[in-house]
């Protein structure tokens, strides 16, 4: 059997689109001579639907697309896709399902059996797990398909973030395998994270391992939100070789032939570096939510720094140069570099930009009877600092409500986890592109720029330098923060890890890891309001951590 992997980039709620680009696929299987193609979880409606799932009309809209879509598949191929349904349950019930299309009607229709609530995942929220009796191969053209849905695979896995069900279920995977399954086959929508290529690979080959049988997943692709889709699909073959790998970050439609397996040593799983993985992650993950949320441009302001720079670069990967838009903002506190490398980027990059200085506006300000004497008290203090910040950001939002821009906030994760940014200042915008990037991933993701460009895009002397805010009299991150190398460790260990003050003190000087956690927990109302960004980590701000604001973070031991 010939069987087609199709790896697909959905758009939320656009069932007429997803449709089309479905059948548009199958159209090119078909003339390839695919007997089977198999596309992602929820690949109708798009993943992840959300509370869209909630509204009045849209399951009977979805299974009303499967229907019409099996209607239009040539009798002669077979088609599996997965759709949200609601169809032989409970009223008021639906489940995550995964349906063959074949001679122009659902012939088969599995549901899945474990729904993830961890980290992004609330998929107890909206739907019904499978039956139990219902978890058996599904019959196609004398194949036994063990066909399952994405957290079916992830079934006992140890991690502190991944399947812990409250109630115990079996294992579906191993039920398929006894059952006689001639193939497994999962299709799935599973985010990006770093490292997360090599976990499917670890998880696939465990099951490999123990039944011998090949093992088929299919990955969605594209950005969606805060979620990021690197595809990445494979095939395993009943040896546990990659008989097939299929890119990362595009879609792709490759193909497994069950008879004529390819040539294994040209699959192997060659692994990318760091951050080739975050910036491959960075510009699908802005470039879709732009034309999926129908941006054609944006704008941010360009400091001199490393932040906006990177953020800068991304953007013109992302949607071309032409569509971008930088404010060069100098105020009175700015170097000359600051003007200087950021006109050598904007010049490197071919950008559009301006130059309009703010110290007119700030002087205003001082001099306003309302607020001048409470500046005047405590100049460059940090009232002070935050108006200049909050000065910049209305010059972005500005051009981005007059020209229909997307306004990018630059922020790092670093920054973010300390409050070391300003509300409605460099926090204002529509899509914070570096919220889960640590500094020191920054200036990683900044050398690679310049090394996959062959040439300097994102000038040295910003890589050089030591940050700096530019709000204060010769003043750089350092007076505030501890260094970055020290600050991502600990932050790491806080927010990816969960570890505890007690924990890391045993690691990293014990005042330095209070102050970092102190100033962690007093920020979440700050990250409540910043942007959506892009997941690159295990835990990223957003709706992955849910962390309270009103609290006291106080049960450890002194």
């Amino acid at each position: 059997m010939k069987i087609a992997l199709a790896q697909l980039n959905p758009t939320v709620g656009d069932l007429r689109g997803n449709c089309q680009r479905i059948l548009e696929t199958v159209q090119r299987g078909e003339q390839a001579g695919a007997n089977l193609i198999l596309f992602s979880e929820l690949v109708v409606c798009g993943y992840p639907p959300k509370d869209i799932l909630l509204r009045e009309g849209f399951i009977e809209a979805c299974d009303r697309a499967v229907a019409h879509l099996a209607g239009q598949i040539p009798s002669e191929i077979g088609v599996i896709v997965g759709h949200p349904t609601g169809q032989k349950l409970p009223p008021g019930r639906i489940a995550n399902a995964a349906s063959l299309l074949y001679e122009g009607q659902v012939s088969a229709c599995v549901h899945k059996l474990l729904l993830p609530t961890y980290d992004v995942f609330d998929e107890h929220r909206y739907f019904r797990s499978a039956e139990l009796s219902s978890i058996q191969p599904v019959l196609f053209q004398g194949l036994k398909l063990g066909l399952h849905i994405c957290e079916d695979a992830w079934w006992g896995q140890p991690d502190t973030f991944y399947h812990n069900q409250p109630v115990e279920l079996p294992d579906p995977v191993q039920i398929l395998a006894e059952a006689g399954s001639d193939l497994l086959i999962n299709i799935s929508a599973s985010p990006f994270e770093i490292e997360k290529r090599e976990r499917r690979h670890q998880i696939v080959s465990s099951h490999v391992d123990r039944f011998s049988i090949p093992y088929l997943f299919v990955n969605q692709v594209g950005g969606n939100d805060d979620l990021v889709f690197d595809g990445h699909s494979f095939v395993t073959d009943q040896h546990n070789r990659i008989a097939l790998q299929m890119p990362g970050f595009k879609e792709d439609l490759s193909y497994f032939d069950t008879e004529h397996p390819l040539d294994v040593e040209a699959n192997k799983v060659e692994a990318s570096s760091r951050e080739e993985q975050l910036f491959e992650a960075l510009v699908l993950g802005l470039r879709d939510y732009m034309q999926k949320c129908g941006f054609t441009d944006c704008v941010l302001g360009l400091s001199g720094g490393i932040d906006s720079a990177l953020a800068c670069t991304i953007a013109a990967e992302a949607i071309g140069a032409e569509h971008v838009h930088a404010l060069l903002l100098p105020s009175r506190y700015s170097s000359e570099h600051s003007i200087s490398d950021s006109l050598e980027l904007v010049k490197n990059l071919g950008l559009d930009y301006e130059i309009i200085p703010i110290d007119e506006v700030h002087r205003a300000f001082e001099n306003l009877p309302v607020i001048g004497d409470d500046l005047k008290g405590q100049p460059a203090g940090l009232a002070d600092q935050n108006l200049q910040a909050r000065i910049r950001g209305a010059n972005v939002m500005v051009r981005s409500n007059r020209h229909g821009w997307l306004a990018l906030a630059t922020g790092n994760k670093s920054e973010l986890a300390v409050g070391y940014c300003t509300l409605y200042g460099d926090m204002a915008g529509g899509f914070a592109v570096l919220s889960d990037v640590f500094k020191r991933d920054v200036y990683l993701v900044s050398r690679h720029v310049n090394q996959r460009a062959g040439r300097t895009i994102i000038p040295e002397h910003i890589l050089e330098k030591p940050p700096s805010a530019e709000l204060a009299p010769n003043q750089v991150d350092q007076d505030t923060l501890p260094p970055y190398d020290l600050l991502d460790e600990i932050l790491k260990g806080l927010i990816e890890d969960e570890l505890s003050v007690q924990s890391l003190s045993k690691q990293f000087p014990a005042e330095t890891v209070r102050w970092v956690a102190r100033k962690l927990d007093q920020n979440e109302f700050k990250r409540r309001q910043m942007p959506p960004g892009i997941k690159l980590s295990g835990r990223a701000f957003g709706s992955g951590r849910r962390m309270p604001m009103a609290a006291r973070f106080q049960w450890e031991a002194e």
